[in-house]
């Protein structure tokens, strides 16, 4: 498993193609959560092209399921405040070497440099039913921040078949409009950025920092 802490991530090159960051909620079919808050408000923004493929890949779903985007661009300093956090709990737990820290810690949150969010080219998201119920997939997303852990990689074992199900039509349908997922997180897909580019072995990314 690649984790984004992996140096073949940061020698990605980026030639950013310019595209603007527009609000999610441009499009009709996709939800936003405002769950997820900074100092400047929802999450609620990325590249014009990820928003566009995510339209794509809502008409791989099926009837009566939608997306709902809990997340989308972040901030270089709540990146930063996050992975920070991110390496106390590990502490906590008796780890300090500091490169196993950094290891670690990237298994959930990004260190900055390589940030698929700050590039405004990812996405944490799930699926919802016609009347906005979430679907069963397994385990909440960002689970790791109350101790579940063990259900946030995308092909963990012991879930239920209902949920397996939801996570496959979901990975189906993401990967239908090009984007990759994080294998530690079934919630994280991205496309554009430096980790999307190591796994599809394009040449560089197409998105850097906002």
């Amino acid at each position: 498993m690649i984790l984004l802490s992996d140096p073949r991530v940061i020698n990605i090159p980026v030639q950013d193609c310019g595209e603007p960051l527009v609000e999610i909620t441009s499009f009709r079919e996709i939800s936003l959560d405002a769950r997820e808050r900074d100092e400047a408000g929802a999450y609620g923004r990325v590249r014009i092209g990820v928003l566009e493929r995510l339209s794509l890949a809502s008409r791989h779903l099926s009837d009566g399921v939608g997306f709902l985007v809990i997340e989308g661009h972040r901030s270089s300093a709540e990146q930063s405040r996050r992975f920070a956090l991110q390496e106390d709990r590990l502490r906590r737990y008796g780890i300090t070497d500091p490169a196993e820290l950094r290891r670690r810690a990237s298994a959930f949150v990004s260190p900055l440099e390589v940030a698929p969010h700050c590039a405004g080219a990812a996405l944490d998201l799930t699926l919802i039913d016609a009347q906005g119920v979430e679907l069963d997939m397994g385990g909440p997303v960002n689970g790791h921040r109350t101790g579940d852990d063990e259900h946030c990689p995308m092909d963990t074992p012991g879930i239920s078949s209902t949920a397996r199900r939801n996570r496959d039509l979901l990975a189906q349908a993401m990967r239908s409009a090009g984007f990759i997922n994080y294998p530690t997180e079934w919630w994280h897909w991205s496309y554009g950025d430096r980790y999307w580019a190591l796994i599809t072995k394009a040449d560089n990314a197409i998105y850097g920092p906002r």
